[in-house]
């Protein structure tokens, strides 16, 4: 039997009976439409929270004491760990591949100026924690490059601070009172917005030396790096392990490489993209138990059908192509339905909720639709196989 013969006999079986077809490929347009959707959700997430941390660069290193076996930010609270220091910063500098370095102390504190208080995050960095972290100075200037030891009182705040403190004022060359410390301010950031539930403009930067004093520290929470575009960063934190080891004795902190984080993070959301789009699979399921149900069902209506084809001279080959064809045709039509349906709700919920992430990329659609005609193929085969093994003069004398 040609193709085009035996495809026509399949499209001719489905329109034949238009309701129960369309039912049983709803199951599957619905449940490749609930796997697009959660799907696209969770790739709009894992999108938007690689593209939070990518801000900050895309090769970035971070120091942070104590020796951990795994990665994450520190408490802040005391510790029996040896801490790093400002002259462990300095000591980096020289490492080859180094872009910048600055150390950070941070802590919360109350600041006072315009004769108003609020509460913020103080971070104590260099002149060089602009370039590690991307910041941008929207009026005035960052922190100046001044000696540890004899680092000056300025402070730099950030664009939310500012609004609250000085409204639409210049800030420029006022006074700020952090704690019990008076520091001028220098310059304003530009807003950055918010990074993991983290208001990143409601912060205020002073001189690392200064925040050690300010918090009572003797060392630093942790020192960061900006690596040179290219350089492989396994090498370059190999080389600053290796100093901080001179300079303390012994392996008392932790290297943790942007990389790693990433490809960290990176695999825990694959894994939450392919356990909601598992979810949405079960309907598949649903759908491929349909098209088991209506297959058997019409190879028992057309049970004379079969064996004239027999008669004819039809391989039991051919039967069970046709049936197999069938099944595929109805999958197929369902996902191709559902893909519609799914894109068109994902869409349609990132037009109505623009802060959600949504995005569907084009192997979710391939892989969606292979799955649905692969379910057709396996519901199909039982049926199909029952066809294609039906004596003939039963078959016959059952019509």
């Amino acid at each position: 039997m040609l193709f085009t013969d035996a495809l026509n006999l399949a499209l001719r079986a489905i329109t034949a009976q238009r309701l129960r077809s369309f039912l049983t490929l709803l199951g599957i347009a619905v449940g490749i439409a609930a796997v697009i959707l959660l799907t696209s959700i969770g790739e709009g997430i894992h999108r938007f929270v690689l593209g939070e941390f990518s801000q900050f660069g895309t090769n970035n290193i971070t120091a942070l004491p104590g020796k951990t076996k795994t990665g994450g930010t520190p408490s802040g609270l005391p510790s029996s760990a040896r801490p790093l220091t400002l002259d462990d910063a300095r000591s980096l500098e020289r490492l080859p591949h180094i872009l910048a370095v600055t150390p950070q102390v941070r802590g919360n504190a109350e600041v006072e100026g315009n004769g108003r208080t609020r509460r913020t995050l103080v971070y104590g960095v260099n002149s060089q924690s602009q370039k590690v972290f991307k910041s941008t100075v929207r009026s005035g200037q960052f922190l100046p490059p001044d000696e540890a030891g004899s680092a000056r009182a300025f402070a730099v705040l950030g664009a939310k601070v500012k609004d609250e403190l000085f409204g639409p004022d210049s800030p420029l060359g006022q006074r700020l009172r952090i704690g019990g410390l008076q520091f001028r301010i220098i310059g304003v950031l530009e807003p950055k917005g918010q990074f993991l539930g983290i208001d990143l403009d409601d912060t205020v930067f002073i001189p690392a030396a200064r925040g050690q004093e300010l918090f009572n520290r003797e060392g630093v929470d942790e020192i960061n790096l900006a690596v040179a575009e290219g350089a492989p960063a396994k090498v370059v934190a190999e080389r600053i392990r290796q100093q901080l080891i001179e300079r303390h004795g012994r392996e008392d902190f932790t290297i943790v490489t942007q990389e790693e984080m990433m490809a960290t993070l990176s695999n825990i959301l694959n894994v939450l993209t392919m356990a909601v789009g598992a979810l949405g699979g079960i309907s598949l399921l649903v759908g491929g138990v349909g098209i088991v149900t209506i297959m058997t069902i019409a190879v028992s209506e057309r049970t004379g059908e079969i064996g004239l084809l027999v008669a004819l001279g039809a391989p039991r080959r051919t039967i069970l192509l046709l049936f197999l064809g069938e099944a595929i045709a109805l999958s197929a039509i369902g996902g191709l339905l559902g893909l519609t349906i799914g894109f068109g709700l994902a869409q349609l919920i990132h037009l109505l909720l623009p802060a959600l992430p949504v995005h569907t990329p084009l192997t979710f659609v391939l892989l969606a639709e292979g799955l649905a005609i692969a379910i057709g193929l396996a519901a199909g085969v039982l049926p199909a196989r029952r066809a294609a093994l039906l004596d003939p003069v039963e078959a016959l004398r059952a019509e």
